[in-house]
């Protein structure tokens, strides 16, 4: 009879310590998933300034047809696949979302650079006013990403801490993938895209 009482004392112990972690584990998953549709949020909305931004570049640089037909191929690679938080547990749809968006960022800074051949063009106030809004996109999908691999972080040592290392296996719960980051500190620091300077009011 003692026996079975240890046994009930320890199983209602394990489904304590269980429902903590569960609950634990479960925030932390849902941050993960509200921190990746920010990513997304951010990085869409520098998608909806690239035709504009290109439309404004042709109408002053229309030679300059080969950095804007990459601009637009780099969107449309980008546009291609919509990556959902349950997409973005694979790593490999991970990683193939994070270098179409780094083949996107590359091809704005060339254009960007282009731009500094035309004054004209850097005189224009639609291409200014477009400049300084994907200037803004850039810090915040720096801030997006870096608040994103926090939150897998934060997740990831949820389910490998006790007791949520228990819940994690009971309930078939693993590692999220995460950004890989080639130099540390570029999660600190937004992407330079060379951004012309503004002329002085007069």
């Amino acid at each position: 009879m003692m026996k079975w009482y240890r046994r009930l004392a320890v199983l209602c112990l394990l489904i304590t310590l269980s429902g903590c972690g569960y609950n634990a584990i479960q925030t932390s998953d849902e941050n993960v998933d509200a921190a990746w549709l920010e990513v997304l949020n951010q990085y869409q909305r520098r998608a909806d300034l690239v035709p504009n931004l290109a439309a404004a570049v042709n109408r002053f640089a229309q030679h300059e047809s080969t950095v804007l037909t990459e601009v637009s191929s780099a969107r449309a690679r980008v546009g291609s696949v919509q990556m959902t938080p349950e997409m973005a547990k694979d790593p490999a749809a991970l990683a193939a979302f994070d270098q179409r968006q780094g083949g996107l960022s590359s091809a704005l800074g060339r254009l960007m650079i282009v731009s500094e051949r035309y004054p004209e063009l850097k005189a224009d106030s639609l291409f200014r006013d477009l400049s300084v809004q994907l200037e803004g996109t850039e810090n915040r999908i720096t801030v997006a990403r870096h608040r994103y691999i926090e939150a897998v972080k934060m997740y990831n040592l949820s389910i490998r801490r006790f007791p949520g290392v228990l819940v994690a296996k009971a309930f078939g719960y693993v590692p999220r993938p995460n950004f890989s980051v080639a130099d540390a500190a570029s999660i600190s620091n937004a992407p330079k895209l060379e951004f012309p300077m503004q002329a002085p009011s007069k």
